[in-house]
């Protein structure tokens, strides 16, 4: 019924333009802003719904449109293909396979309760509030639906503006300190990835990313171009070393930043490896897949041992996501070295690990810093210090935080097992050491988490404040609820989501086990 309808084009546009009324209505109608962004917001989610009933992800070798095979991306659908730049060849090509329908259902879906969150938290400038969340949810979708790079590469750093203003203006004290190092971290790591970007073109003559993905290149031109998209995407993760703007970022964005910051924007990290660095440079990517592997083991250990002591809620979930997002790297180059050694399930079984690990840690670290805005509305303080006891006066509150907290642990059962446990799998599979050392990291994780919820949901009541808080109101409860549905929906039932990338994954594998030495 959808199928021939500009879905990806909808889902981009409608929540663009549709900020437009959001700021005609002004901050004198604060209330209409409020109304006018839910709108758009939810329209945005049924798009998306439509966009996955026309999704036939069934045929492994459907072809949107009658296009010619594509090779690596034959598995795209619903292409929208334009000529946009005729000097540059520069095309407005759009399509999804199973991995892109997966990432984008999951931000129209976390746009709508971070719109719903901010309802009532958010006092001042309401109207542009909400338009920056609307224009930042268009700019996410455009960055998992673009098929040419170039455009891909204006979607991934047009979120930086929205993302930057969202921080700047209704951030905490520190705002203009972690504005500025979101943006120099994050724009500094693009420069890279705009320079191969620009040398693929003039060796090519296209941004074409099926055209790129097919082009010979030397040892020595894929090193090169390895590491220009290493260092972009690993800030985007972040991966250690270059992690430090996040939690400086997450501390001070509003509660609605933060939950978009990790929920949506840290996945484009992983996405542009699996879009980029695989397929282009498989063979670099292979050699250097040792040094990534590195990273994301330092990442999941280390950083688990720093969240251990930070007194601040905001920056322990903060510094836990770098961890978790440690395993969605792990899976993607675990999984590229079993591709290579003929063990093709398992790279399948990695890569598959790395995408539910990449949706479960949206619906968890999402709900967390939901939590977390739901108390500092009532205490303005994120300290742990000044909290305790607050299952005595938030039951139902406490009951859902602690649901999160244990898929934060990974428990089974709920969203955080089930791509851990996977990832773990696959790097057994590749080097018993490394496995170990993977799932070492969950007790740590473990240890982070239970420390915090002893402290800030048990025990005795702590002072006066806390004795005087409200449990959660019908609209706290609606976002946590849905949130808490969607951890225990996948934490027990994935394989819809296993079934919708499997195409994609399975044309993955079978290209990066080929060398591309030009």
């Amino acid at each position: 019924m959808f199928a021939n309808w500009p879905l990806l084009s909808l889902l981009i546009w409608l929540p663009i333009l549709g900020a437009i009324p959001v700021l005609l209505a002004g901050d004198r109608r604060p209330d209409l802003a409020r109304r006018v962004a839910l709108a758009v917001a939810a329209a945005t989610f049924l798009v998306s719904l439509a966009m996955l009933s026309a999704f036939n992800h069934a045929i492994a070798d459907s072809i949107a449109r009658g296009a010619a095979d594509l090779g690596l991306l034959k598995n795209m659908q619903l292409q929208e293909n334009l000529l946009w730049i005729e000097a540059l060849n520069v095309r407005y090509h759009l399509g999804v396979d199973g991995i892109s329908v997966a990432l984008v259902l999951l931000t129209t879906f976390t746009s709508v309760l971070v719109v719903i969150l901010g309802w009532g938290s958010v006092e001042k400038k309401v109207a542009q509030y909400m338009a920056a969340m609307l224009v930042l949810e268009g700019l996410m979708v455009g960055v998992f639906c673009a098929l040419d790079a170039l455009l891909f590469y204006v979607f991934f750093e047009g979120m930086l503006i929205p993302m930057f203003i969202l921080i700047g203006v209704w951030g905490g004290a520190r705002r203009v300190y972690a504005t500025l190092k979101f943006f120099i971290y994050t724009f500094f790591g693009s420069i890279f990835m705009l320079v191969g970007l620009l040398y693929l073109y003039f060796k090519t003559g296209t941004f074409e990313l099926a055209e790129l993905a097919k082009v010979g290149l030397s040892a020595k031109e894929q090193a090169w171009l390895f590491f220009a998209f290493l260092i972009a995407f690993a800030v985007k993760v972040p991966m250690w070393p270059v992690h430090t703007w996040l939690p400086d970022a997450h501390v001070e964005a509003p509660t609605g930043g933060s939950v978009v910051l990790a929920a949506i924007m840290l996945k484009i990290g992983g996405y542009g490896f699996i879009r980029f660095s695989l397929p282009i440079v498989p063979d670099a990517s292979l050699e250097y897949a040792w040094l990534v592997i590195a990273m994301s083991l330092i990442a999941v250990v280390y950083v688990g041992y720093v969240a251990l002591v930070q007194e601040d809620m905001k920056k322990l979930i903060a510094y836990s996501s770098i961890a978790h997002m440690g395993f969605v790297t792990l899976g993607v180059f675990i999984s590229l070295a079993l591709a290579r050694s003929g063990n093709a399930t398992g790279a399948a079984v990695g890569i598959q690990g790395a995408m539910v690990q990449m949706i479960s840690h949206g619906f968890v670290s999402g709900a967390m810093f939901a939590s977390v805005g739901v108390l500092y509305d009532r205490m303005h303080t994120r300290m742990i210090r000044d909290y305790g006891g607050v299952v005595n006066t938030m039951p139902r509150f406490a009951a859902l935080f602690v649901l999160f907290a244990m898929a934060n642990c990974g428990l089974p059962g709920t969203s955080g097992f089930v791509g851990e446990f996977w990832v773990i799998l696959a790097a057994f599979q590749h080097n018993p050491l490394v496995g170990a050392l993977a799932a070492f990291t969950l007790i740590i994780g473990a240890a982070y988490t239970l420390w915090l919820v002893k402290r800030v949901i048990f025990g005795e009541v702590a002072n006066e404040h806390v004795a005087e808080l409200q449990d959660m109101n019908g609209r706290e409860t609606l976002v946590l609820a849905t949130l808490a549905a969607a951890v225990l929906l996948l934490g027990l039932w994935p394989q819809p989501l296993g079934n919708l990338m499997d195409a994609p994954i399975a044309e993955l594998v079978k290209h990066i086990v080929i060398s591309k030495g030009a």
